[in-house]
């Protein structure tokens, strides 16, 4: 975890220098008080209008300052094990008109909280300070730490991703991690090393692009404020912000464990040559902004993620406990994972007496390996069936029987995009550039109604159901159980390569473009717009 210093515009009314003596400064005046104030005074202002924070506050406070520990730890994280063997670690640190106790601070921390076998080294990028003093300082500072520290200064100012791209091509550590040079590390409160995840992390996917979690470093105050977990996101300006983290991460149920990012903020740790490989940051951009959204979406579209994909994986145990436990239920499993699937309808006579359909799944090409020994153990311990299972021991998981279609729902407009769960509000449709996650999973029943979003399994609930309000032209998602007390319409006649359309209102769900040329799912009155599903059973 990091802690970054945020820097602020000169406002008078923000200064707030301290003293080592209380007695001299008052927090209700904002001013200092006894001899020589109004030298402090006018001291303290200059500094904060040439940096933008409190710099006459940072040359008192000591560089090994104690951090509290933050609520974000968890003992879960002393307890994770790491290889003994690790890749080596370069720091990057980048400035302009910095004050030297600001760099100070990063370089202590960060040498305190790094295992020494580890690091590397620390390289000092300055963008062309116009301040003379400080690299005389800077280097003076270096020789407490010979060969640690690399210092380049630039002969003009070449602005922050090229600044990054400079300490990169000098760089000799196995991973580097580039910051800018108003950081502390901390280590909430306990000697607890956070280089050792990042590096095995990387060791063990050498594209993964690792952001630590960072938290503010109020610019007058230097008081430390925790930032809630989340992810990284942008806004179409290319401005950075946090999203929510996402379900399948909470599900996980473990603190410790990485979370996918759509972009990241700017601190980020990467494998030295990998980075090189796919164009490091962008050279071309000017002063800052935009280079983090940039390199993100070029790793995620051009690259893997940083994340281990382990779909194949879960698709194959998913597919081995449905395949060994689940009888005539196991189809649902498919359909829940989006994988096509054939199904055979029969009937099947027992003792001559009862007969019932029997429904046999067809193997989709998914390897999940061979059940024959846990299927003779199934049958050695005589199990009872799943059926039985439902009804006395999980009754509120639903069986669906009733699916005749499933997966990415296109109109043939534009096949690149398909109808989808709103990305605000889960009550929405919208259209959106197709995807793998379950929020454009839509299920087409034999009883004409169709499911958008994730397949709900529990009994009762609150199923997202397209539904057709009687007015206006939006389409909307409603709980199935609750839309027929409201009078709202939930049956859609619909067959694969034709129109939808709402058995009760004669519209059909069709797009058209919005003002700012967007496709949009609208009811209207039909046109020659069709539908297509992506598989049928």
């Amino acid at each position: 975890m990091k802690n970054i210093l945020f820097k602020r515009h000169w406002k008078p009314k923000q200064v707030r220098p301290r003293s080592t003596n209380p007695k001299r400064y008052s927090s209700q005046t904002h001013s200092f008080s006894g001899s020589g104030v109004r030298v402090q005074q006018k001291k303290a202002e200059n500094f904060f209008r040439k940096f933008g924070y409190n710099v006459y506050l940072s040359k008192q406070l000591p560089l090994n300052r104690n951090r509290p520990r933050h609520a974000r730890f968890h003992i879960r994280c002393l307890q994770k094990a790491y290889p003994t063997q690790l890749p080596s670690l370069g720091v990057i640190l980048i400035f302009v008109n910095e004050a030297l106790s600001i760099i100070e601070w990063a370089i202590t921390s960060i040498i305190n909280h790094t295992p020494s076998q580890l690091l590397k080294e620390i390289i000092l990028v300055d963008d062309f300070s116009s301040n003379s003093k400080c690299p005389k300082k800077i280097k003076v500072y270096n020789q407490r730490y010979p060969g640690l520290l690399k210092i380049i200064w630039h002969t003009n100012q070449k602005c922050l991703a090229q600044a990054h791209n400079t300490g990169r091509k000098v760089a000799i550590a196995d991973v580097i991690v580039i910051l800018d040079a108003h950081v502390e590390v901390n280590i909430d409160g306990v000697r607890l090393q956070e280089a050792e995840p990042i590096l095995a992390w990387i060791q063990e996917d050498h594209t993964m692009i690792v952001s630590p979690v960072f938290d503010n470093i109020h610019f007058d105050t230097f008081q430390l404020e925790k930032y809630a977990l989340a992810v990284d996101g942008f806004i179409w300006e290319l401005w950075c912000c946090y999203d929510p983290l996402p379900k399948d991460w909470i599900d996980l149920h473990n603190v410790t464990a990485p979370v996918k990012s759509p972009s990241i903020m700017g601190i980020l740790a990467a494998n030295r040559i990998f980075l090189g490989v796919i164009g490091s940051l962008g050279g071309g951009m000017l002063v800052y902004g935009g280079k983090n959204v940039e390199l993100s979406l070029r790793v995620w579209q051009h690259h893997k993620p940083y994340a281990l994909d382990l779909s194949l994986a879960l698709k194959h145990n998913a597919l081995r406990v449905a395949e060994i436990w689940m009888d005539e239920y196991k189809y649902v499993v498919y359909v829940a994972w989006n994988i096509p699937l054939q199904v055979c309808h029969g009937i099947e006579q027992k003792q001559g007496r009862t007969k019932k359909e029997k429904v046999v799944v067809m193997n989709t090409g998914i390897d999940f390996g061979d059940i024959s020994s846990r299927m003779a153990l199934r049958k050695k311990l005589k199990c009872k069936t799943f059926d039985w299972y439902l009804k006395n021991v999980y009754p509120n998981l639903k069986p669906i029987h009733n699916i005749v279609g499933y997966g990415r729902m296109k109109n043939t407009l534009d096949e690149n995009i398909c109808l989808a769960q709103g990305l605000v509000s889960a009550n929405t449709s919208i259209m959106y550039y197709c995807h793998e996650y379950s929020t454009q999973n839509v299920y087409y029943h034999l009883t004409r109604e169709f499911y958008v979003g994730p397949l709900i399994e529990e009994a009762d609930p609150d199923d997202h159901c397209l539904t057709d309000p009687g007015n206006g032209e939006k389409p909307t998602l409603k709980p199935c159980s609750k839309v027929a007390q409201n009078r709202l319409h939930i049956y859609w006649d619909f067959k694969l390569g034709r129109a939808v359309m709402n058995k009760a209102t004669k519209r059909c769900l069709e797009m058209k473009k919005d003002t700012l040329g967007i496709y949009v799912p609208v009811l209207q009155t039909c046109t020659t717009q069709v539908w297509t599903i992506q598989y049928t059973v």
